[in-house]
Parts: structure tokens; sequence; C-alpha cells
């Protein structure tokens, strides 16, 4: 089992190390790059779990949950501009809202798993992708949770602007966190094709 999954733990890898490089450029005003490599990363647990399992898919998110870790402690480490790249507030957010969301995405696929093919990857990952966007800009950018980590400034976080250059007035981590959710909202519908395909494959080869 463990080598039928490996290239699932490669994948997961990558996705995790590649968004958190890719997190530290801009796309617009309220996302970043890495707002569309991470959400792949459900794209993966959830071809785990259909074509080897519950438990597979498991063993591919703690490795993921790993490597985010390390890109985690590798960025505190890394000064830029305004400090370090990853503070702790964003490392508890990414480590609490990857290992919640992706294990709550588990769960729920396997409760859908009987279903019409295309309901347990959309539910799954539509539940879970907005449990992670929730948890961590609250965890990473909220000003009620300043206590974690004191010394870390986040005040522009909470500056109150227009939902999204246009809605209600918010707190600006509230529209990077709403347009974050967008994004995984329509990653989640377009993945359905490479989920098809892969899981197509993948079961051929284990038929």
């Amino acid at each position: 089992m463990t080598s039928k999954i490996l290239p699932g733990v490669l994948a997961m890898a990558t996705i995790v190390v590649a968004s958190n490089i890719l997190v530290q450029f801009l796309f617009g005003q309220w996302l970043t790059w890495g707002a569309f490599t991470y959400p792949l990363a459900f794209l993966v647990t959830d071809v785990m779990n259909r074509v080897y399992g519950r438990a597979a898919a498991r063993r591919v998110v703690l490795a993921g949950f790993v490597v985010g870790l390390i890109c985690s402690f590798i960025g505190t480490q890394i000064s830029g501009e305004f400090g370090p790249l990853v503070t702790v507030r964003i490392a508890l957010g990414s480590a609490v809202a990857f290992l919640t969301a992706q294990l709550l995405d588990i769960a729920v696929f396997d409760r859908f798993r009987a279903g019409a093919w295309w309901r347990a990857p959309v539910v799954s990952s539509l539940i879970g992708g907005s449990v992670d966007t929730g948890l961590f800009f609250t965890i990473a950018f909220s000003a009620s949770l300043t206590f974690l980590e004191p010394g870390n400034d986040v005040s522009w976080a909470g500056e109150a602007l227009p939902l999204l250059g246009a809605g209600p007035v918010v707190p600006l981590w509230v529209s990077l966190a709403v347009a974050d959710w967008l994004v995984k909202l329509v990653l989640a519908i377009l993945a359905l094709v490479p989920f098809r395909i892969i899981v197509g494959s993948l079961s051929g080869r284990t038929t």
C-alpha cells in the first residue's frame, strides 16, 4: 500500500511546498498565487480516498501536514521586509486549518462515497475548503486572537474596508478570506475533471 500511495504523498508534498512559496506573491488585490495551488490538496486527498480508502488518504494528509510544518519552520527563519515570512499565528493557523479541513474532507467524502461519483468530491471539498479558509484567516489575522502572538502587529488586517472593494465595510482580513473561499469553490468544481480522469486511470491499475 505504501508504494501505491507514494505518488499521492509526492503530489501532496509538492502542492504544500509550492503553495508556501507562491503565497508570498500577490495576485491582484485580494489573493496570492498560492490560493490557486493550495486547493489542489483536496483533489489529491479525494483521489486517494476514492481509490485506496480512508486510511490511505489519512496517511497522505499526514505527510502533507509534516511537510507543511517544515515549510512553516523554514519560513519563520527567513526575514522579509516586515519581519519573518511566517509568523507564529500564520504557522499555527496553517497547521490547524490544513489538518482539520483535510480530515474533515476525508470524513465527508466517506459519508457520500456511495452516491453519484461527483457528489463526494464536490461536497467534501466545499465543506473542507470552507473550514480551511475560516480557520486559517481567523487564527492568523483576527484581532480577537492577538493573545496568540502579542508581539505580532496584525492591525493592518483589521483595516475597515468595503468587502472585496464593493460590499459592506468589514476588516480587510475578511475580504482576503472571502476571496480565498471563492477560489476554493470554483476549483472544487473544476477539479471534477482531473478527479474523474485520475480515478479512472488508477482504478484500472488496481483491478
